[in-house]
């Protein structure tokens, strides 16, 4: 049989209220008698009975989080920072990936739910989320990140700025020269993506040309497809700006030892070492997570205002790859 604190007290020669009050870190004991009790526990193995706990105060202390990918070092990052916090204030991190799938994105937060997690972080995959309509309700706080949610929901939002970062990029190529400056990213339909399109359609300006832009998956065929096409226009580019790591890493191989100019939106490991090292505008994942998860936790305090909407800031990275000159003419 699993000890009870009833057994605790026993050894202890205490009444089960002290004990109650030692294993809930409660004032009010002695500390030679705290001692003692503490020192029934561990004799005994006795490890409090979180259900019973649950339904008295009404809070499991889980936190649920769903994200993109848990393989991608973006949300890996994110989600250490998340668990961090969630740690610090004494709860337990779930977390799934959705795989960009609005109904595996779904699945997740209502298991989440049922589990009676106390709040939720959501990287959204899809733009539908009036389901959360019944949780935000019965006061369960929503923290999305990365990317806002879908019309009809306001809740707390902490983003990256896309499109400055998109900007930023696309004028540090134009002040070293460059006039043809192609653009690879991810499917328009993410927010994320769209956002660094309109970003560096507005740097650009009367120099757009769509010949230059390709989004989709970032799979190696179709970015080697879609780069070979470009490189056979009578004015081919000179630079690149891809929309994101994975984007860059696809594309460094594709390019297969041409240089040409490059800045990548997201920084990644070993950006460093490569010849040339690459330029980046980075945006901090860790950041990002730290933020959402103290405004959750700020919610589950009780604090009731207005959702915030919070947008952090990037940073341009000048390596090599980005500093590259046009070809002479």
């Amino acid at each position: 049989m699993r000890p009870t604190m009833k057994d605790v007290a026993t050894a202890a020669g205490v009444a089960l209220k002290t004990v109650s009050r030692v294993v809930n870190g409660e004032p009010g004991v002695h500390p030679a008698t705290a001692e003692r009790v503490r020192a029934a526990i561990d004799r005994l193995g006795y490890s409090r009975n979180e259900s019973a706990r649950v339904l008295r105060s009404g809070r499991t202390a889980t936190i649920g989080l769903v994200i993109e990918d848990v393989a991608d070092p973006f949300y890996s990052g994110l989600s250490r920072a998340v668990e961090g916090v969630v740690i610090g204030h004494g709860c337990l991190l779930l977390s799934g990936s959705s795989g960009e799938e609005p109904g595996r994105e779904r699945e997740l937060v209502e298991t989440f739910c049922a589990r009676r997690v106390d709040g939720l972080i959501m990287v959204p995959a899809g733009d539908d989320h009036t389901y959360l309509w019944a949780e935000l309700e019965t006061g369960t706080p929503v923290v999305f990140a990365d990317r806002p949610p879908g019309s009809g929901i306001d809740v707390d939002t902490v983003l990256t700025d896309n499109a400055g970062g998109a900007a930023l990029a696309v004028r540090h190529l134009l002040g070293h020269g460059h006039h043809r400056i192609a653009f690879l990213g991810d499917d328009p339909e993410i927010y994320t993506a769209a956002e660094r399109l309109r970003g560096y359609r507005a740097a650009l300006g009367g120099l757009f040309d769509e010949r230059l832009v390709w989004m989709g998956p970032p799979s190696p065929d179709p970015v080697r497809a879609a780069l070979d096409g470009m490189f056979t226009l009578e004015s081919p580019p000179t630079a690149l700006f891809t929309g994101n790591g994975r984007y860059t890493v696809t594309t460094l191989r594709a390019l297969a030892g041409r240089r040409v100019a490059l800045v990548g939106f997201d920084d990644f490991e070993l950006a460093d070492l490569l010849d040339p090292a690459v330029s980046t505008v980075a945006q901090d994942p860790s950041w990002m997570g730290r933020v959402a998860a103290e405004l959750l936790f700020r919610r589950l305090r009780g604090d009731t205002g207005r959702p915030e909407h919070i947008e952090l800031p990037v940073r341009l990275i000048p390596r090599g790859s980005g500093e590259l000159p046009p070809p002479p003419r």
